[in-house]
């Protein structure tokens, strides 16, 4: 598969949220929407991304965005996160893999000589068009919001 770039339509995508409720690309027609793929729940940098997201949300909500977070973990898994971390938005659980295929960031990994693989930490800013406006690859876990709207701010 070609890797997505800026002016791509976003995949489309149905899947459970941390509530098992389906959600899909589709419900979000009209809306701007920050989605955003990180490893795994309740660990260091995830929790950094996913706090960071939480402490600025209000402010991306005001510049009209909605807010998805994607990992391979399961519902329970999400629902405890966002409770640890009183998180306000909402987390999809692609334990099928198919959006993080769809999306790229399904990769191989390495560490300390081990290969396997992974989920890539990757920022895909979506217009209501359900267009790729912007992707965030070098995402810095502790200001990753603050990276989103640096980047409207220059539009």
């Amino acid at each position: 598969m070609a890797e997505l770039k800026e002016g791509d339509s976003a995949p489309q995508f149905t899947a459970k949220d941390q509530h098992g409720k389906t959600i899909s690309l589709n419900d979000y027609v009209g809306k701007n929407v920050v989605l955003y793929f990180y490893p795994k729940d309740d660990t260091p940098g995830c929790t950094a991304e996913a706090c960071n997201f939480r402490d600025n949300y209000h402010r991306l909500q005001q510049e009209g965005y909605v807010v998805l977070g994607v990992s391979t973990d399961d519902e329970t898994s999400h629902q405890k996160f966002i409770t640890k971390y009183e998180l306000p938005f909402t987390l999809i659980a692609d334990d099928k893999k198919e959006i993080v295929e769809a999306y790229g960031v399904w990769v191989e990994k390495n560490m300390y000589g081990k290969k396997y693989m992974g989920t890539a930490r990757k920022t895909f800013v979506i217009d209501a068009d359900q267009k790729i406006n912007k992707i965030i690859t070098k995402v810095d876990t502790a200001n990753s919001s603050q990276q989103v709207l640096d980047l409207l701010a220059k539009d």
